[in-house]
């Protein structure tokens, strides 16, 4: 008794994941596969592998489809792929010759209110279609093998086992998602394309596929498509500013600037305040030599986020703003920084007085313990006509490429000193 409930637990586990079960008609023997089942269910892949060497295959109950389909399961999940997929097909083939028989109805007992007697009634049994249930049976073992030719880089079977997969094939947007991917893989992009719109036909709700389309496009160099993908992509999931980065981001890979440049001024409209596509299209107007226009963007970020007032100065300062840039820098908490950028700033105006005017800061800070601090001191002083001053300085340098610049300074104070003409 025992036995026949383990067959009749496993028989419900096998129905519930897809997995065929024995027929409803069972007797009192050990049901092997049964027990092979549940062992496969529990992780104890020894054990069923036991259970199903004692299957007998001559007897008159033996079930190919079930016994083939159960040895599929056990071998995938060991990762021998090939070996599944060697008892799918089995599976299958003995699927298409197997004998599907309704299931047992049972009787049940309905009491009545009535204390003198009962009725017994018979449940109506649905309507049993063996050929729905056949096709069902193959259409799932074709599911399987998709996954265990996937498993092998097989794009080609995997895509035919997908297809004969039938229904269960097209029933979910994912399936239509590794259709294209396996056509990508085959390079076959025209069937990629026709595979992704036939699954946003179908799943017009699932962005998934759409954002797929973009990836292809773009992989593709089809920037123009990629763009228009990504713009219906978008009105499905909702445009965010990251979206818009992300784009961009591919076409600058892609070296698209003036693309990316229209992009980002579109999503600078819409999200004007975030300051990390003010920061990327500063960057391209930069690229294109646009040193104002890129000051000015990253001026304006760095007013929604301060983490970019060091980079707003460095721009103003190549744009020759320097007092616009003087006025960020006094916004600068960092100290050491400040300096520094100050220092930036003095030489680029050609103040060079001040610059000497901050030797004591740059000593308290240590500061010219930076040997192109020091340099640019030593510069100063000699811009100055200070030459005394400027040899005190460049006599610390040790850094090669600075210490060859001390070098040509040196032999113009040399030149200076002993003809006051070379100097004009």
């Amino acid at each position: 008794m025992y036995k026949k409930l383990l067959s009749t637990i496993a028989t419900a586990f096998l129905l519930h994941s897809s997995v065929f079960a024995a027929d409803a008609n069972i007797d009192d023997s050990v049901d092997h596969v049964a027990l092979a089942t549940l062992m496969i269910y529990d992780a104890n892949y020894k054990k069923a592998q036991e259970e199903l060497s004692l299957v007998n295959r001559e007897a008159s109950n033996y079930d190919a489809a079930n016994y083939f389909t159960v040895v599929g399961v056990l071998n995938s999940k060991l990762g021998k792929t090939e070996e599944a997929i060697s008892a799918y097909t089995k599976a299958i083939e003995a699927t298409k010759t197997k004998l599907f028989v309704a299931p047992k109805t049972y009787t049940k007992e309905k009491y009545l209110f009535s204390i003198a007697g009962s009725e017994e009634t018979k449940e109506k049994a649905p309507l049993f279609d063996p050929e729905a249930k056949r096709k069902e049976k193959i259409e799932q073992l074709y599911m399987y093998l998709t996954q265990e030719y996937y498993k092998l880089k097989d794009y080609k079977n995997t895509v035919e086992s997908l297809e004969k997969a039938g229904e269960q094939g097209e029933s979910r947007a994912g399936l239509y998602t590794l259709r294209a991917e396996c056509y990508y893989k085959l390079k076959e992009h025209e069937k990629t394309f026709a595979a992704l719109n036939k699954g946003i036909e179908k799943f017009p709700e699932d962005a998934t596929l759409l954002k797929q389309k973009f990836y292809y496009f773009a992989d593709l160099k089809l920037y123009q498509a990629a763009i228009d993908s990504a713009r219906v992509y978008m009105s499905k999931v909702g445009v965010s500013a990251q979206e818009y980065i992300a784009l961009a981001q591919m076409l600058i890979g892609a070296n698209q600037i003036d693309s990316a440049i229209v992009l980002l001024e579109e999503s600078r409209l819409k999200f004007p305040k975030e300051p990390s596509i003010g920061i990327l299209l500063g960057h391209m107007y930069l690229k294109k030599e646009m040193k104002h226009a890129s000051a000015h963007l990253f001026d304006e970020s760095s007013y929604y986020d301060k983490k970019y007032l060091k980079d707003a100065v460095e721009m103003n300062r190549r744009a020759g703003n320097n007092q616009h840039a003087l006025y960020l820098n006094t916004q600068n908490i960092d100290k050491i920084e400040k300096l520094k950028q100050k220092i930036a700033i003095y030489l680029n105006a050609g103040e060079f007085r001040k610059i000497i005017g901050l030797q004591k800061a740059l000593e308290r800070y240590k500061m010219l313990d930076d040997e192109n601090l020091r340099y640019a001191l030593a510069y100063a002083y000699y811009m100055s006509d200070d030459f005394a001053n400027a040899e005190a300085q460049l006599k610390y340098i040790t850094d090669s490429e600075l210490f060859g610049k001390a070098t040509v300074i040196r032999k113009n104070i040399e030149k200076c000193t002993n003809n006051s003409l070379e100097c004009l």
